[in-house]
């Protein structure tokens, strides 16, 4: 993706790797406040990473695989008892397309979310320099707009970029293969996608984890399952397909 903002001040970034991605916080305005928004930004994306890490056998995520959806709920940092639960709730609905138990029993993985719960959190913790600036929040393509519109795109090879605008409060994610190659698997029974789309991109009113969520379960369903799922559920969310 690239993005843009629409007004006449100019962009301000900065990026930094976390979360085995790029994160950056863009803004336009003043800049009142955002040195200390950025750091809070990227004090959230450290704690998240910490404790939601499933290549790492010391974090809070990796010790709870063996426990039940109860016990984690209950045991969990409150910091991220959001992501447990929506995680719980998107394989229920899907009906195990996506699942955080993807590579088996005893394990647990929450990588399809995970990267949108930490742009939510971030986007609560700078709202106070979103009052004099218009702000996105980018962690690996996951982005939200935190005040005024902000113009963003979708690449296809050859062909032109696909443009569209997040407005306030908005958030997309998009699955796509491209990127990181076979990443993404069925959560019925592990297995890799066939015949996959090029990539979709899901748009949400107001939450970049449910965005993320539901861009993985569409890319497994395929476009006509896909669409019939979010009409069904997440009503409020549009898609954007690209076929290969």
């Amino acid at each position: 993706m690239f993005v843009c903002g629409c007004g006449r001040n100019e962009i301000e970034r900065v990026e930094w790797p976390v979360m085995g991605t790029i994160a950056a916080v863009q803004w336009q305005g003043d800049g009142e406040g955002m040195e200390e928004a950025v750091a809070s930004v990227k004090e959230v994306f450290a704690e998240v990473e910490r404790l939601l890490d499933a290549h790492d056998p010391e974090s809070e995520l990796s010790r709870f695989a063996s426990k039940s959806d109860g016990e984690i709920l209950y045991d969990c940092n409150p910091l991220v008892r959001d992501c447990y639960r929506m995680a719980i709730r998107l394989r229920e609905e899907s009906k195990g397309v996506f699942n955080p138990r993807w590579r088996g029993k005893g394990t647990l993985d929450l990588g399809g979310i995970a990267k949108g719960f930490a742009v939510d959190l971030a986007a609560e913790r700078i709202v106070k320099a979103a009052q004099t600036n218009r702000i996105l929040i980018d962690l690996g393509g996951n982005l939200k707009a935190i005040g005024g519109n902000w113009q963003t795109a979708v690449y296809s090879e050859g062909r032109e970029p696909t443009v569209f605008t997040l407005s306030a409060g908005e958030a997309c994610a998009t699955s796509a293969k491209y990127f990181r190659g076979d990443h993404i698997k069925d959560g019925r029974d592990g297995s890799s996608v066939t015949d996959a789309p090029y990539s979709v991109t899901v748009i949400h009113p107001g939450s970049a984890m449910i965005a993320d969520g539901l861009s993985t379960i569409c890319f497994i369903l395929g476009r006509e399952k896909a669409e019939a799922y979010i009409r069904a559920h997440h009503p409020s969310a549009r898609t954007i397909w690209l076929t290969p």
